[in-house]
């Protein structure tokens, strides 16, 4: 069904841990050291104590959470029957995994592994890691295609939230560019809000200004944007688990306007290559809190201007900065309104926490 409704279907993979009722963990609990499956897990004595208050003692679990007991990965069986579980769905027709805490199975040869089965059934399926950090260990032909690309989000929200200046977040995204292969940093998975944190409305303090700032960022970044459910329709919420309400299926409820202005986000980034596909290079940056940078395929080109500040700013661009000549005549995409270049310059003024695409 999905497939024939154009959607792509990615799994969440949890192979560090399991719930105490897999059914291997159960027949440890019932059959103690006589268990076929005791080395399926860590365990440090018996009998488990699995169901008590308070954390893990006698097994490993995840964050001693007693209710996830942790998997050895380094027992053959345990990593075999990972492998089928993966390749079966792939099979299925999933189209890839994201695997959860993958960092925590720390073992290279796995995830070797992991990647040649998957790859072997689907050259196309897409692996994508959740690491928290900027780590190239994990981005590459031995591990995953992409990652959750979280330190973009907090480059992007201390810059919003004031905490890092224009030419810190400038650095900051420009390097997560840098410090991958290309095929890997054009991979990512770009959230701006997720299960795991706050709300983008929330965290940004209702100021929707900067709410469609930050979209309009997350869509002229290279990478595969996400958007957590209800992020597009101002849905609040704190730290987990208020950040995971239930979505409200009541569109009076809904910002009207943010939804318009992510789908108008997102059907711009379909219809231009350059801004999938496209080099990323930077052409201005000034301490005021003007950023402006260049989405280059071919002669598909997109000039993405921000003003990152509380104030009204004028941009005064050389025309052969941007790639123009004089008189050219190019038109913000997301209103619609022209600029010319004259004598030699491009003149732009945005409102505070605004930007534009430029062609």
């Amino acid at each position: 069904v999905a497939h024939r409704n154009n959607a792509h279907v990615v799994l969440d993979g949890v192979f560090n841990h399991c719930g105490r009722g897999f059914f291997a963990f159960q027949d440890v609990l019932e059959n103690g050291e006589y268990s076929a499956y005791q080395d399926w897990f860590h365990v440090y004595r018996f009998p488990l104590d699995a169901y008590s208050e308070g954390p893990a003692q006698n097994y490993a679990a995840w964050w001693g959470f007693k209710s996830l007991p942790k998997f050895n990965i380094k027992n053959p069986a345990v990593r075999r029957y990972i492998l089928d579980v993966a390749r079966y769905w792939i099979e299925q027709g999933a189209d890839g995994w994201r695997l959860d805490v993958p960092n925590e199975i720390d073992d290279d040869q796995f995830w070797a592994q992991f990647r040649y089965e998957i790859k072997a059934i689907s050259s196309d399926a897409y692996l994508v890691g959740e690491i928290w950090t900027a780590d190239p260990r994990w981005a590459n032909d031995r591990h995953f295609d992409g990652l959750m690309n979280y330190p973009l989000r907090e480059a992007l929200l201390s810059c919003w939230n004031g905490q890092t200046n224009v030419l810190q977040f400038a650095n900051s995204v420009e390097n997560l560019l840098a410090i991958y292969p290309r095929e890997n940093a054009y991979a990512m998975y770009l959230p701006l809000g997720t299960h795991d944190t706050e709300r983008l409305k929330t965290v940004l303090g209702n100021n929707m200004a900067k709410v469609k700032l930050a979209f309009l960022f997350q869509m002229a970044y290279p990478g595969a944007p996400a958007i957590y459910y209800g992020d597009e329709i101002g849905l609040e919420g704190n730290k987990d688990p208020d950040c995971r309400r239930a979505f409200p299926w009541s569109d009076w409820l809904w910002d009207a306007e943010l939804r318009h202005w992510v789908k108008t986000l997102i059907a711009l980034r379909r219809r231009i290559p350059a801004m999938r596909r496209g080099d990323y290079e930077r052409i201005l940056v000034d301490e005021c809190g003007l950023y402006a940078f260049r989405r280059t395929l071919g002669q598909d080109k997109v000039l993405v201007v921000l003003n990152l500040s509380p104030n009204t700013q004028t941009l005064v661009l050389a025309a052969d900065q941007a790639g123009w000549h004089e008189g050219y005549e190019v038109r913000n995409l997301l209103d619609y309104r022209k600029y010319g270049v004259q004598e030699g310059y491009l003149t732009l003024t945005l409102s505070p926490w605004t930007g534009m695409w430029l062609a």
